[in-house]
């Protein structure tokens, strides 16, 4: 192995960085990744004789709001999980862990005593000769020209110094990791930013601060806090940040860029604010550097969906001494193993397309990226930058309605339809962690879609069309996905695609469109995943189609008991269950227009059509269901209605229940696999053990008993899960059910022994047997568990009190 850089290791941004090692993290796995990190900082000095400046100093995150407060135990909910020590402790603790802190605003406070301080530098280095040791030759001062590819494959990487062979590359240059996936014969988009990033450096205090003191994270003024060489380093993420470096200008190492105290200012004034005594104290310099940012404040890491071998791992977005050491782990599993040993979807290159790759768009995004880092992010919170990228056809029409909008993967999807003479304003500005301002908006969203008809624009949604000129389409796409698709033209397959280990890749709808094709439906953020996965497994010398087709149409969702009456009207054809059985599909001509491709299914499980449209008979399809459909009582919906009413259906969607760690015996799906056909598809084998063996985990839908809609803390994702006091998995999912009038959260059950920890078998009978709770920021609320499937929750206008909820009893 071997390792190039253009300058002295170290000498980047590494050498500015302030060198906290934090674990307080929203996100699962980046607090995994920054445990990690720590425990393997804290040993390395031992292992390898490098002085690494490691000091167990704890973290104190403040809060000077009882919103900020809500967030932090959020926080702490999570690591206590994953057994990481910490508490919530008032003003008055803070003071007494750190004197020099003025805690007249505060409200309140998170404690992590086994946070620490190191120096990154130090560290890389600690780490290099660890490497060294290993075998690993480290070439300084040596510049990458571009990676050598062949077939689609690394190859060799050609430097100022000579070429050298390999299989696999890992583009690990930070902010110049942009340019460097640019320069490769076959491009690699990666899509990140720099900013100038400023901190200052003090003289020591009279009475030197200890080196144990913990950091102070102050994000309501912006700023962080750590002890520096008896005084103090202190910097923050400003509202305004200054991107730098648009233009691609290089350098072989990071100088000192200018000090600018104006722009600096109002963080100096937040820490003065925060710790008065400083008036006094000297300041030695004032340090600005670059440090790379990137579209969804998320690092990347990952191999690139269109070069095998090339490997990323980059952005990190200030937090690359928290991260470093847990990142490289999951990469080197990756690279070794062929996968990382969790869920690192959240962070994988291919989450991003090289939509996301326009210069402007990322100077402008990580513009909004910066400040967010410390703003306080409530659920369901929107970027506002690089906005109305990729929008459907029906994009002016449906805003013209009220439509109010989010963004995935880039394309603008309506959330909500706002009707006359709200008050916009407000609604648009409403943030909580409580019952927000459109829960009546999507209730009667909801309503509409269960007693009338409406539509939902799911134009989003990657479509792929993938065709042979014999029967070879067929056979391929018998072993990559692990339902049956030998069924006859015009049927609907819902299917996963899955690893070696039976997880889902993917999971999708895949229409026979006739005998030598057909359309796949997937999740909008699988375009470039689901496309790379189908090239990889796809035999090389086959001569099969692939196309991707997420543009051609424009995706309507008519849900509801009148959408039949509607497309009946439109296309004079009947369209009752006699005629048009579910999860069927026909070619069909709606008002004017023809070739639209009508399938008897919403990915709800209410009644009702998705029509797929060619984008030029986008608005005339529109306009003619919206007027024959006011007859009807038709209306706009948005997504949060389609969440609503999946989550009561106990639907799961990749990407927020589903993942590559989890099988279709795990969810509920047996009866979605072709196990016992004897056809061979991807994933089989694991799952023909695990069928034999158990399942470690369930997924379970939970019913919250004795939460108050209008008072409680609303549960969103990530929320522990207990059983009889014990910690047993988290959620996936969850939404307000209109139709039960209480919350449901969706996740997974685990068994894990009380003594050692170790999994054990989730059998029916252990998840009917238990109680349970659901803990929401640190308050817990009984909730009843289910199994799917199930028979239905909804009997006609019970009363939600009047309810009963018997587990399922099947396998």
């Amino acid at each position: 192995m071997q390792i190039q850089g253009q300058a002295r290791l170290a000498a980047g941004s590494t050498r500015f960085c302030a060198g906290i090692v934090s674990t307080a993290r929203h996100l699962s796995i980046e607090l995994k990744m920054a445990d990690y990190s720590n425990k393997l900082y804290q040993q390395l000095e031992q292992e390898t004789g490098v002085k690494t400046g490691y000091v167990r100093t704890g973290s104190i995150s403040l809060a000077q709001t009882q919103d900020r407060l809500i967030s932090l135990k959020r926080i702490a909910s999570q690591l206590k999980i994953m057994g990481i020590p910490c508490e919530l402790i008032p003003p008055k603790k803070v003071a007494q862990l750190h004197p020099l802190i003025n805690i007249h605003d505060l409200v309140g406070a998170m404690y992590v005593p086994e946070d620490a301080v190191v120096s990154s530098a130090d560290v890389s280095l600690a780490l290099s000769r660890a490497a060294s040791a290993n075998g690993v030759q480290i070439h300084e001062r040596t510049s990458v020209i571009h990676i050598v590819g062949q077939k689609g494959c690394v190859a060799g990487v050609e430097t100022d110094r000579g070429s050298i062979e390999c299989q696999y590359f890992v583009n690990c240059a930070g902010q110049w990791a942009y340019e460097l996936g640019l320069s490769n014969e076959e491009p690699v988009s990666i899509p990140l930013h720099a900013c100038e990033h400023f901190y200052l450096l003090t003289r020591p205090f009279k009475s030197p601060l200890e080196s144990n003191m913990p950091t102070i994270v102050d994000p309501d003024g912006r700023i962080y806090i750590r002890s520096w060489q008896g005084g103090i380093l202190s910097g923050g993420f400003e509202k305004n940040p200054k991107p730098i470096f648009t233009e691609g200008r290089n350098q072989l190492e990071i100088n000192n860029l200018q000090e600018d105290w104006d722009h600096f200012e109002p963080l100096l004034s937040g820490l003065l604010r925060r710790m008065p005594g400083l008036e006094a104290l000297e300041i030695v310099q004032l340090v600005n550097c670059p440090e790379s940012f990137t579209p969804d404040i998320r690092c990347i890491m990952g191999e690139s969906p269109n070069v095998q071998g090339y490997f990323v791992l980059a952005g990190m977005n200030s937090a690359g001494t928290s991260f470093g050491g847990g990142a490289g782990k999951y990469l080197a599993e990756w690279m070794v193993n062929g996968y990382p040993s969790d869920n690192v979807w959240p962070l994988d290159l291919k989450r991003f397309g090289a939509l996301q790759s326009s210069r402007t768009f990322l100077r402008h995004r990580v513009m909004e990226v910066m400040p967010l880092i410390y703003d306080l992010k409530v659920p369901r919170w929107d970027f506002q930058t690089g906005r109305q990228l990729r929008t459907s056809p029906l994009y002016d029409r449906l805003d013209a309605q009220g439509a109010r909008w989010m963004e995935k993967h880039g394309f603008e999807r309506a959330k909500y339809f706002v009707p006359p003479g709200k008050d916009l304003l407000a609604l648009d500005q409403s943030k909580t962690f409580y019952k927000p301002d459109w829960f009546d908006i999507v209730g009667a969203e909801v309503k509409c879609c269960k007693e009338a008809v409406c539509v939902i624009d799911m134009s989003s949604f990657t479509k792929f069309e993938i065709s042979s000129t014999g029967g070879q389409a067929l056979e391929v796409l018998q072993y990559l996905f692990s339902n049956d698709l030998d069924v006859p033209v015009g049927h609907i397959v819902h299917t996963g695609m899955l690893n070696h280990k039976g997880g889902y890749e993917n999971d999708c709808s895949i229409v026979r469109l006739n005998k030598r094709s057909f359309f796949m439906i997937s999740p909008t953020d699988q375009q470039v995943h689901c496309w790379a996965w189908l090239k990889k497994h796809m035999p090389e010398d086959s001569n099969l189609l692939l196309e991707d087709v997420t543009w051609k149409y424009t995706a309507l969702n008519l849900i509801g008991p009148r959408a039949g009456d509607v497309l009946s009207e439109l296309s004079y054809a009947p369209m009752s269950p006699d005629h048009f059985p579910s999860l069927f599909c026909k070619e069909m001509s709606v008002g004017y227009a023809n070739g639209i491709r009508v399938m008897s299914m919403t990915h709800t499980g209410e009644p009702g059509f998705m029509l797929y449209i060619p984008i030029e008979y986008a608005l005339h399809v529109y306009n003619e269901v919206m007027s024959v459909g006011q007859k009807y009582g038709i209306r706009n919906s948005g997504y949060y209605a389609l969440r609503s009413l999946r989550i009561e259906k106990f639907f799961a969607f990749w990407g927020q229940d589903l993942d590559a760690f989890t099988t279709p015996l795990e969810c509920g799906r047996e009866f979605r696999v072709k196990l016992e056909k004897g056809t061979d598809f991807i994933g089989r084998e694991a799952l023909m053990r695990q069928k034999q063996e158990g399942v470690y985990k369930r997924f379970t839908m939970f019913i919250l008993d004795d939460h108050d809609t209008d008072l409680d803390l609303w549960p969103w994702w990530g929320e522990p899960i207990y059983r009889n006091g014990l910690y047993v998995g988290q959620t996936t999912s969850s939404a307000y059910s209109y139709t039960l009038e209480r919350h449901v959260c969706l996740g997974f059950v685990h068994n894990p022994d009380p003594e050692t920890g170790e999994e054990q078998l989730v059998t029916t009978d252990f998840v009917n047997r238990g109680e349970y709770e659901i803990e929401i920021a640190g308050q817990r609320f009984q909730a009843k568990a289910k199994l799917y499937p199930f028979s239905s929750l909804f009997t006609p206008r019970r009363r939600k009190d009047e309810m009963e909820f018997s587990g399922y009893q099947g396998k």
